[in-house]
């Protein structure tokens, strides 16, 4: 067979994975005795895998998630109130589907952000899109973009993620100007898209830390009603282990 041609084609079409497969199947006697359609169909799971891969890359570098957590390595052992099945519910990402958010609390150290970013990681390999945000770098972002006329191309920019991690917020009370760029992002979002917000503070405080009572009632109001909670609970993980002996970090 012309193999090197038929590669040479196949790379100038972009067909990366079907170029692979070409090649690896050239090289297992087995493959001669597939049938025609039994050989392109190796070949084209060849090409699907590679673009799957690619797209759950890309998603991952747009993401920006701040650690390198997935699903599968959740530590459901140690004592901290993490309700198995419904965490095993909600990393089949139906939830980013419906349009619902989900709030994670507990005192430091328990792997609110772990368990967040784990979430952001399986919802990029199911090609949805994820962006990360520590809340404190937010606001930064918010406030410079206020003052050099970005400030709309980045709430669209946020906006257009279907998941959105909020990460770390509070305890500090937000300035009035911080309440209005929530509220701006949270009014996005409504029936949108999903939202993530991690925090050391109990949801029943969070009115108290917008600090506008109307504006924490609107944002509440829509980020509230239809959310999943994982609220944490025990001693931090950092003091019971050691980041090199398990593999989920807190």
């Amino acid at each position: 067979m012309l193999a090197h041609p038929t590669l040479d084609q196949l790379n100038a079409l972009g067909l990366y994975g079907l170029a692979k497969g070409f090649k690896d199947l050239e090289h297992k006697p087995e493959a001669r005795s597939l049938e025609h359609a039994e050989w392109l169909g190796v070949l084209l799971e060849y090409e699907l895998t590679l673009r799957r891969q690619k797209r759950f890359e890309a998603r991952a570098r747009s993401a920006r998630l701040r650690q390198a957590a997935a699903v599968e390595d959740v530590d459901y052992q140690s004592p901290r109130g993490l309700d198995r099945a419904l965490f095993l519910k909600l990393s089949a990402c139906d939830w980013i589907t419906e349009r619902r958010n989900l709030l994670i609390t507990g005192a430091s150290g328990l792997g609110k952000s772990w368990l967040a970013c784990a979430l952001g990681q399986k919802a990029c390999r199911q090609d949805i899109s994820v962006l990360y945000y520590r809340v404190p770098r937010l606001f930064t972002d918010l406030a410079v973009t206020h003052g050099d006329g970005r400030y709309s191309r980045l709430l669209r920019s946020i906006a257009r993620a279907k998941l959105l991690i909020l990460d770390d917020w509070g305890p500090e009370a937000l300035t009035g100007d911080q309440a209005r760029d929530l509220l701006e992002i949270v009014e996005d979002r409504y029936d949108a898209g999903s939202l993530v917000i991690t925090s050391q503070v109990p949801v029943d405080r969070w009115h108290d830390m917008i600090g506008v009572p109307t504006i924490a009632d609107a944002i509440l109001d829509r980020v509230i009603h239809n959310a999943y909670r994982i609220e944490l609970s025990g001693e931090s993980l950092r003091k019971r282990r050691s980041s090199a002996t398990k593999p989920e970090a807190a």
